[in-house]
């Protein structure tokens, strides 16, 4: 298959480009050239083609056709329809990397699937908050589906894990837990947490566009009390201590009970799709080994 990812050098796009290089495919990658610039520079079967979302620049894009889209950089819905009409009807599949974020979560049921209802879409802004990273994305989805109806695909990833990971939230865990011990997790003992290792992800992806299937799929792990899942990325003794009100704060708390449904969703869809389930413990060593080769800098902390 010829694909064409865009973005593809940093965290998530990159474990796509690698899994599907190494299935025999050949890539595009589509970015501004900003972000690891010689990343798969020179390898066969790759190529890179600068351009900008910003600035609305795909005259890179003007040559070519491809199989499939992987949209892995599209945030607000002029990036969607910006790659769209660049592209036309030079592309197949378009699957859209988009976020458990859409969902409606004050009306989800305790453990909810693809169904689940969304929020509402919003247009009328670019700003990426909090408040508007879903509805955001929920936009881009109709975009997608409408453009592209049959040949559209969603995946909506939960929290994402491993090595290259620029967000710290799963490595801050992976790296204290490696050092055993006491370890505190400054949240409810019972809150639930899901991680999805990248290299999961990235197969599910490429099994979707090998298949040429269509459909939404949570692409997310399995859910399990934070403690335990903390106590699993350790590689020797270690005691994880439940503080609730210890005054500071760590990745992956939820403070509110309300939103534990969050990291409750299912993945029936996407384990029959052929999603593999990497075990905790494999990604934090993955992960560890990364965060350790890079000299273990400063971890980007809630504020």
């Amino acid at each position: 298959m010829r694909i064409l990812v865009l973005g593809g050098t940093s965290f998530i796009g990159r474990k796509i480009v690698e899994d599907a290089r190494s299935s025999g495919h050949e890539l595009t990658i589509f970015s501004r050239g900003k972000t690891n610039p010689d990343l798969f520079q020179g390898v066969e079967g790759i190529e890179r083609r600068a351009g900008d979302r910003t600035s609305g620049d795909y005259e890179s894009l003007k040559e070519g056709s491809w199989d499939a889209v992987v949209d892995v950089s599209a945030y607000v819905p002029r990036h969607t329809r910006q790659a769209m009409d660049a592209l036309d009807a030079r592309a197949g599949r378009y699957l859209f990397i988009s976020t458990g974020s859409v969902y409606d979560y004050t009306r989800a049921p305790d453990f909810p699937d693809e169904q689940c209802p969304r929020l509402a879409p919003i247009r009328d802004t670019e700003e990426i908050t909090g408040d508007t990273y879903g509805p955001l994305k929920v936009a881009c989805e109709d975009d997608v589906t409408q453009r592209y109806g049959d040949r559209a695909t969603i995946v909506r990833p939960g929290i994402v894990a491993g090595p290259h990971d620029p967000t710290d939230r799963f490595t801050y865990w992976a790296r204290m837990a490696g050092r055993g011990g006491r370890v505190e997790w400054p949240g409810r003992p019972e809150q639930p947490m899901q991680v999805v290792d990248s290299g999961d992800l990235a197969r599910l992806v490429v099994i979707l566009l090998e298949r040429d299937q269509p459909g939404v799929y949570n692409a997310v792990g399995e859910p399990m009390p934070m403690p335990e899942l903390i106590a699993a990325c350790a590689t020797g003794p270690i005691e994880v201590v439940s503080v609730p009100d210890a005054g500071w704060k760590a990745p992956l708390v939820l403070e509110d009970p309300v939103w534990d449904v969050m990291f409750r969703r299912s993945a029936n869809l996407a384990r029959a799709a052929g999603m593999p389930v990497t075990p905790v413990a494999e990604t934090a060593a993955a992960t560890r080994a990364w965060d350790q080769a890079r000299g273990e800098p400063e971890l980007k902390l809630p504020q």
